[in-house]
């Protein structure tokens, strides 16, 4: 009696969990649900009431006005190349002070991932003023290095968190092996660590990858030409004094959600992998 009791329990137990996460998918894909939908709408039909489920008129009009008249296409490479340049600049830094923080005898080892994580934290928009000082008097303003230089300054700490946290898990044994055959220090950081960080790295390249895709004060300050502006300020400009492009808004976010989907998507395990690593180890 009392096992049939405790199998009705868990059973009960089970079914609200099971409504519980089905109530929050629904609630987190809803609104990329209706932005799908949305930017294949006409004007009409999306401040139709009711409002339509389905496009009843599909048209990718909306499309053709972001990437023709409104510039998405530029504002996309822009976003690719100091997104991409950034990532790769903070991973090279983030992996070799990571194992230095992981693997070297050093003092004040505690403060350093202290502040480091401090430091990750930190509002922008606490120092973008005098950055954008700084620029203007190194004459960056207006340029991908800009952006670059700031992105790796910001999203560095992190990434060398994560890396230091996975790190600690390579058995140290697999170095000392290394060492044995006759590998120099950097050999051995290159041949044997470089390859078993590949998770931690991937999980800090997804991070970064994505905050400088969707960053967008430093975009909107130390950018004022077109030519430079990345997607999320090229899409704030979509809107006019009189005008609310709602289509082309739809579709121009449609269009910058897909390369973070597909990112995470394809990386998923690694960044799994690399997250619960980090938080198990100190």
């Amino acid at each position: 009696m009392m096992r049939n009791h405790a199998i009705r329990g868990r059973r009960r137990y089970l079914n609200v969990v099971n409504i519980g996460a089905l109530i929050i998918v629904v609630l987190t894909t809803a609104p990329l649900y209706w932005m799908a939908t949305a930017s294949f709408k006409g004007t009409g039909e999306i401040s139709a009431d009711p409002p339509t489920l389905f496009p009843h008129h599909p048209t990718t009009g909306n499309y053709a006005d972001a990437f023709g008249g409104n510039s998405l296409g530029r504002y996309f490479l822009n976003s690719v190349l100091v997104s991409v340049v950034s990532t790769v600049v903070v991973l090279a830094l983030a992996f070799f002070a990571g194992y230095a923080l992981a693997r070297l005898p050093m003092r004040g080892r505690g403060p350093i991932m202290v502040s480091l994580l401090m430091i990750s934290v930190f509002p922008c928009i606490a120092v973008v003023t005098p950055l954008y000082l700084l620029e203007r008097s190194a004459g960056m303003l207006n340029s991908y290095q800009g952006l670059i230089v700031p992105y790796v300054a910001f999203n560095l700490p992190f990434s060398i968190w994560i890396l230091r946290n996975y790190l600690l898990g390579v058995p140290r044994a697999l170095e000392e092996a290394a060492t044995v055959d006759g590998a120099s220090p950097l050999r051995t950081v290159v041949s044997v660590i470089l390859p078993l960080a590949r998770p931690g790295l991937f999980t800090a390249g997804v991070f970064t990858f994505t905050a400088t895709w969707a960053e967008f004060l430093m975009a909107l300050t130390f950018n004022s030409e077109d030519a430079f502006r990345t997607v999320p300020v090229g899409m704030a400009l979509f809107t006019s004094q009189y005008t609310v492009p709602y289509g082309t808004i739809f579709a121009g976010a449609m269009a910058a959600t897909v390369p973070i989907a597909i990112l995470v998507l394809v990386f998923r395990r690694s960044v799994i992998s690399g997250m619960t690593s980090g938080a198990v180890k100190g």
